[in-house]
């Protein structure tokens, strides 16, 4: 465990636990598993490069190449973990057209977006289950999904993602309700905006960032280690009889009228 944890007055140990974050690489998932690795935990993650070598900075995770929106084996991924505790679906994009030149208007892309936040997760979530069911961790294993405030509101510039990340909550109850006789645990973390990779491009546009800091009561945007937070409280023991659920994790923004 690291001496000084990512939040002043939290410790969590998960000493000699398996971890799987999918999308790792960076934002959200990065912060995800640099918080398991610094409670103990061996932590594999998965990014579209060749090798770990590609990318700066992730010395002593385990990885493995993984396209979320293609036909790559997510069984292959899952047979070469020695064991698995926890798995965090965390891979995410939303193809907003400019510069990216694709947008989710394109039917190619509306299904290439549903099948990286919702076919995806599922499909991992499937091939990890016969691990996943043989966890001794306290309070069950677990599957944690990373949805969104478009899980819950309309968002015209991304019509794929937000049909995505609405169908992920609901999956999420739905899977809680078949695996819990498996003793795994199913529940989803709703981002607001949060720093990324993903939300870079808006972050330095007063006009983007402002609506949403105006009608977020705790007036800042979320940091990735905010969300991180949260998915390491539902898969630990105190969150054991927690099962199905979205935790909003938003500064306030979806409770103001």
């Amino acid at each position: 465990m690291s001496a000084e944890p990512i939040w002043a007055n939290v410790r969590f140990d998960y000493s000699g636990r398996h971890v799987l974050v999918v999308g790792g690489t960076s934002g959200i998932g990065g912060a995800t598993a640099r918080a398991y690795r610094e409670a103990g935990a061996t932590v594999t993650i998965t990014g579209q490069r060749p090798s770990l070598a590609d990318y700066e900075g992730l010395a002593g995770f385990g990885y493995h190449k993984l396209d979320v929106t293609g036909t790559d084996d997510m069984a292959t991924v899952a047979d070469a973990l020695p064991a698995l505790d926890i798995l965090v679906n965390s891979a995410g994009v939303g193809w907003v057209g400019g510069g990216q030149g694709e947008h989710e208007y394109e039917p190619e892309i509306f299904d290439k977006a549903i099948r990286m936040h919702l076919t995806g997760p599922y499909r991992m979530a499937d091939a990890c289950h016969s691990k996943l069911s043989q966890s001794t961790l306290p309070g069950g294993a677990s599957i944690i999904g990373i949805a969104s405030m478009t899980s819950f509101f309309g968002n015209e510039v991304v019509p794929g993602y937000g049909a995505a990340k609405g169908g992920l909550v609901q999956m999420v109850k739905t899977l809680a309700i078949h695996w819990a006789r498996a003793n795994i645990r199913v529940n989803a973390v709703a981002a607001g905006l949060t720093e990324s990779a993903m939300t870079a491009w808006m972050l330095d546009i007063p006009e983007a960032v402002g609506p949403t800091l105006e009608r977020t009561p705790l007036g800042r945007i979320g940091r990735a280690e905010d969300v991180a937070g949260a998915v390491l409280f539902l898969t630990s023991a105190a969150a054991g009889h927690i099962t199905g659920q979205t935790v909003v994790v938003d500064g306030g923004y979806s409770i103001f009228g």
